[in-house]
């Protein structure tokens, strides 16, 4: 079958999810700046999130078109991808919420770690479905990033009961790895 309707679901699966996150952000009943202060934990935890959820929508959509179809497995692999990452609000809330507190920043992380473990089944189902010799096969390769990504994950959620400051820096560095741009896929697709 096509690609174009898990394209799409997943397309408005994750701009809901951001649209969610947004809404949690409660305005202030002050009216000067200061009433704007207690919205900073709030205010940083959402974009953390929403530079999360802009690179799995980024990457994603160079996941498929690297692509020529999907299968079912793909289809649930997906489906398994975008529940994780609806998870995303709800922890991103209480994060916020709570001044980014031992147990809160432990379960973001186990959310973040539980979602790339999603994306990483979803790209080797993908692969499965393709073959080795695969356009995509090629560009992930051995797929370096995402493995160290998981292994940041797994030390910051043990990390966050010690100090929940640093467990946040080592997501920070998960997406500023991520940020910077990966063409493996687009290289690949040019060649």
């Amino acid at each position: 079958m096509g690609k174009g309707r898990l394209e799409a679901f997943s397309d408005g699966v994750i701009a809901i999810i951001i649209t969610i996150m947004v809404l949690e952000i409660k305005v202030p009943h002050g009216f000067d700046l200061a009433a704007l202060r207690p919205l900073i934990p709030v205010f940083l935890s959402y974009v953390l999130s929403f530079i999360f959820l802009g690179i799995y929508w980024n990457n994603h959509h160079h996941l498929l078109q690297a692509v020529r179809h999907v299968n079912g497995h793909i289809l649930w692999a997906n489906l398994h991808l975008l529940f994780w990452l609806s998870l995303i609000p709800f922890v991103t809330g209480w994060m916020g919420e709570n001044s980014f507190a031992a147990m809160p920043v432990a379960l973001y992380g186990t959310v973040l770690l539980l979602s790339a473990i999603a994306y990483f089944i979803l790209t080797r189902t993908l692969i499965s479905h393709h073959g080795s010799d695969s356009t995509l096969a090629i560009a992930v390769g051995r797929d370096f990033k995402g493995k160290i990504s998981m292994v940041l994950y797994a030390v910051a959620i043990p990390l966050a009961f010690v100090n929940s400051w640093l467990a946040c820096i080592l997501y920070v560095l998960v997406a500023v790895m991520w940020l910077i741009p990966d063409r493996r896929i687009e290289n690949t697709l040019t060649l």
